[in-house]
């Protein structure tokens, strides 16, 4: 199952484009914890905690237990990033609240196994991959932390498909039908034509009789 990464974060007042600028002048990213029908939480956050998950590029795809220094623990959805328009630095974080025995749309990495042994590469063809990650709904306690196609048996012309992925984990896809994730393109070949030789005018050099 996914890893749940811990972030410690301290509780903020005042909520508004004011309080949030003295926030970042103090230092920290302004955030809002949201949903689960629940009052909304207002946060900031050490900008180097954010920093860390940005450059591991799979923030998208973890679920969070944010601490909040003197209050609850939330289990959380890292659901939007703003950025400053010039230093791209985050400037605010929103956080989705889960609410118990509810599905949640999550985006999970594709890895492929077996690629050195797939008849279809050995013989030339290329992997092209259509979905680098599976956007599906999961119950947060099972969301995986990749899914798995396997390549053992895979030859030219096939396509990889929803159906292919080894375990599922419950999961639901977002698109209803067997999508292609991936597939065996045929080698590229190319024809060499060699240049014609050209033909001799005709008349030339014949005089009248």
């Amino acid at each position: 199952m996914i890893q749940t990464i811990r972030i410690e974060a301290a509780a903020r007042e005042r909520a508004g484009k004011g309080a949030a600028r003295a926030t970042r002048r103090e230092g920290f990213v302004p955030g809002v914890i949201y949903g689960a029908k629940k009052t909304a939480n207002l946060i900031q956050i050490d900008p180097r905690v954010i920093m860390k998950e940005l450059h591991k590029g799979t923030w998208q795809s973890h679920l969070y237990e944010v601490v909040v220094e003197g209050g609850e623990t939330e289990t959380v959805l890292m659901r939007e990033i703003q950025f400053h328009p010039v230093s791209d630095r985050p400037i605010h974080v929103d956080f989705q609240r889960l609410s118990p025995g509810a599905r949640v749309k999550m985006r999970v990495p594709v890895h492929f196994l077996n690629e050195e042994t797939c008849p279809g590469l050995k013989a030339g063809g290329t992997l092209n991959v259509v979905r680098r990650a599976l956007e599906v709904l999961v119950a947060p306690d099972a969301v995986p932390e990749i899914f798995e196609i396997d390549l053992a048996n895979a030859q030219i012309g096939d396509s990889l498909r929803w159906s292919a992925v080894k375990d599922q984990f419950g999961a639901k896809a977002v698109i209803e039908r067997d999508f292609v994730v991936a597939t065996i393109a045929a080698p590229i070949v190319e024809e060499i034509v060699a240049p014609q030789a050209a033909a001799p005018a005709k008349g030339k050099g014949k005089g009248k009789k």
